[in-house]
């Protein structure tokens, strides 16, 4: 049984209610219930195996559940394409990047904005990407396969805020990174938070993880275990044992 998180404001952008997702005869994900508000970070912990990544993915539709209900923006996502909700500002980072090896830096943001089509705009939000990662700009016309893991993620952070999210889903990004990109990916995600984007951040870091987040859910082997605000969470015992190791 969860615990109950403290009272919350502000309209509901997500709501996930009993989810579940198979893979063949095994249970991953086993029902699970949360929600995340306007300008809200949340975090979503949990250790590797957990059911994470694989409730994001039902969330975006690139992978179908088998039970439950995932409303987004007061409408069912079932039945509706991943690029129809990329759309309306569903976008997601996923884990490992995935971004585009054989095209520049300029052209992997273009493809983060292939649902727009006010070129100022675009070239506009081009140069604030550059501004928010320096290091993009500087290697604007490299191809993006050549780029170190954390470059990588840098780039497809960025092409992930060319679409203009309402809803930003960060699965994972400070995996594998050295020590120097993890300070930077998690100092991005704080000033874009700060800026006024809601964000779900999945993160095997519990503590950078909790630290960031309003409210924060915890989960083990594909359900929640508890939920509350994050630095409720980080100073919880039980967390700490089993993901601080202390």
């Amino acid at each position: 049984m969860a615990e109950q998180a403290t009272q919350r404001t502000g309209e509901v952008l997500l709501q996930v209610k009993g989810l579940k997702v198979s893979y063949g005869g095994i249970q991953a994900v086993k029902g699970v219930d949360f929600e995340v508000r306007q300008g809200e970070l949340v975090s979503l912990i949990g250790s590797n195996g957990a059911g994470k990544t694989t409730t994001m993915k039902a969330i975006t539709r690139t992978l179908n559940a088998n039970g439950g209900e995932i409303s987004y923006l007061g409408r069912s996502v079932q039945g509706r394409g991943a690029w129809d909700l990329v759309k309306e500002g569903l976008i997601m980072v996923p884990e490992g990047r995935g971004v585009f090896a054989r095209m520049t830096i300029t052209e992997n943001l273009l493809m983060g904005a292939y649902t727009k089509n006010d070129k100022a705009q675009i070239a506009a939000d081009i140069e604030r990407m550059f501004v928010l990662f320096p290091r993009l700009k500087e290697r604007r016309d490299q191809l993006a396969g050549t780029m170190s893991g954390g470059e990588q993620q840098m780039l497809a952070m960025a092409r992930a805020l060319m679409g203009h999210p309402k809803l930003l889903l960060l699965d994972e990004p400070s995996m594998g990174l050295s020590p120097i990109m993890v300070d930077k990916i998690f100092e991005v995600v704080a000033d874009v938070h700060a800026q006024g984007m809601t964000i779900v951040l999945v993160e095997q870091n519990a503590s950078r993880a909790l630290a960031l987040a309003n409210r924060g859910y915890v989960m083990e082997s594909g359900n929640i275990t508890m939920e509350g605000e994050g630095k409720t969470l980080l100073d919880d015992p039980r967390v700490r044992a089993a993901y601080l190791g202390e």
